[in-house]
This record gives structure tokens, C-alpha cells and sequence, in this order.
């Protein structure tokens, strides 16, 4: 199967009005999140670090989208898939199912593990890879699978760089080393994730099985913001890029959030 690259802008824009939501919901196989630039307008993450079109004029450089990586002029393809990819399956073409980044290297992953741990995984889940994606430092931000239909890539002439402190012309440690730019290595995680919280394990406090854990107000999470995925623990289930108003997006503020899992 054979991705059409090519299709009218017409068409964009007939999508761009009668799409769905761009809200985060709570993470279902195969069920892609669509983003849609209308309805998704007044979303906090416009303007953030993680909205990368027009990242140039907030930050006042000229050395970053563009150039370190492609600016499609659509801030939710980074990890959305467009409107008009509607119904294709990313996982079709190596993507994450669901959402517009290539699957990581899983092969490469060492995830948390303990004796006590009793429900171990060996790979992270899609909604999980989709922050890894980035942030293991192995992939360039900009490397989606689907580009919008209005981005020429005749016009790219990007380094597609990767969040990596490395000092080589593939990373973002060219410049972000705390001398040039501030240091980009505290946002890459890596693929040792053994010393980092586990992620995509079920939540040990369902069913009021494990003593150590609160059970949740809802299946899908807490009242305070903190969410389960299908009843699993991932990275967004303590993080939301979609709310910059707390320190590293933190769905909680940090005093409190440990224990709202964790019983002590």
C-alpha cells in the first residue's frame, strides 16, 4: 500500500471545517487523534514549546524551524495525523498506531524493572512511544509520517535535527549546550529508561488490588488531571503537553502528584 503524497488543498480545507475534535481523549487501539487547526484554535499548547510552526519569532533566532527542522505550518501534525490522512492507518506505513511519528527502535528500549514489579512490560505503548519518539533522541522531531498537503518539500532544505546533546550537525547539542543556547541534555530521556519512572504497566491501585495505591475516581484517571490510558501508567499520565501552565507540564502540582497514586 502506496501513501497518495499529493491532493488538493480544496479538499484540506473542506477537512479543516467538518473534522473532529483535537482535545486529547483517553488512548484506544487504532483510534487516531485528528488534529484540526479550527477547532483547535484556543488550544494552550499554540504558543508553547511543543508548537513548533513560528518557534523562530517566539524565540527571536533564525536557526531553528527551517532550518533545524521542517516547518509545516500546522502545529498538530507533529504528532496528529493531518485532516485529510482521516481513516489511514499510520501503523501501515512504520508509524505509532494512532498518531504521526515512526515507530522507535523498540529493540534499543531497557525499561524499569524491580522483583516487586508484578505487571512488567518490554515495551513502551503507543501514546508512550509517541513522547519517546521524540525525546529518546534517536529520531528527528520533525520526522512524521504524514506531512500536510500544503507543505512543499521542494521549498525544505532542514537539518532535521534530534532533541540530543551530542555536539554533531544531527542534534540539537550543536548549539543547545548551555553556552550558544541553553542545554538541550535534560530533555532527552535516552532508551535506558531504567533510573525513569515505569510506564505502560497497569495501574496497580484498579480494584483496590495493591494497599500502596489509591484506586482511581474514574476509570480513566483522578480528579485532579492525573490519567490512566486503557488502565496503564504512560508518560501522559502525569504529563499533558496540552497544558504549558504548569512546570514540566505536570497534570498536578508536584507536591501533591506522587500521592495521588501513591499511598506513601
Amino acid at each position: 500500500m502506496s501513501h497518495r503524497p499529493n491532493k488538493p488543498a480544496f479538499g484540506l480545507r473542506l477537512m479543516f471545517t467538518a473534522l473532529g475534535t483535537f482535545a486529547i481523549a483517553s488512548y484506544a487501539v487504532a483510534a487516531a487523534i485528528v488534529g484540526d487547526p479550527v477547532l483547535g484554535a484556543s488550544d494552550p499548547i499554540l504558543g508553547s514549546k511543543h508548537d513548533f510552526t513560528g518557534l523562530n519569532a517566539r524565540a527571536g533566532v533564525v536557526a531553528m524551524s527551517g532550518v533545524a527542522f521542517s516547518d509545516y505550518g500546522y502545529s498538530c501534525v507533529y504528532c496528529h495525523i493531518p485532516p485529510e490522512e482521516a481513516g489511514v492507518e499510520p501503523a501501515s506505513f512504520g508509524g505509532i498506531d494512532g498518531w504521526n511519528r515512526y515507530v522507535p527502535a523498540l529493540s534499543n528500549y531497557d525499561l524499569y524493572d524491580s522483583p516487586s514489579l508484578d505487571n512488567k512490560t518490554k515495551t513502551p505503548n503507543p501514546i508512550s512511544m509517541l513522547c519517546l519518539s521524540c525525546h529518546d533522541g534517536t529520531m528527528a522531531v520533525d520526522m512524521v509520517v504524514f506531512k500536510p498537503v500544503t507543505f512543499d518539500p521542494t521549498q525544505d532544505s532542514a537539518m532535521h535535527m534530534k532533541i540530543n546533546p551530542n555536539d554533531n550537525i544531527e542534534s540539537c547539542g550543536k548549539c543547545h549546550n548551555g553556552q550558544v543556547a541553553h542545554d538541550i541534555t535534560v530533555k532527552m530521556l535516552g532508551t535506558d529508561l531504567r533510573n525513569d519512572h515505569p510506564i505502560s504497566m497497569q495501574y496497580a491501585g484498579l480494584s483496590f488490588k495493591d494497599v500502596d495505591f489509591r484506586p482511581p475516581d474514574t476509570p480513566n484517571g483522578f480528579n485532579n488531571g492525573v490519567k490512566l490510558y486503557n488502565g496503564n501508567v504512560e508518560c501522559m499520565t502525569c504529563h499533558n503537553v496540552h497544558d504549558p501552565s504548569r512546570k514540566l507540564l505536570l497534570r498536578a502540582d508536584a507536591e501533591v502528584l506522587c500521592f495521588t497514586c501513591h499511598t506513601k
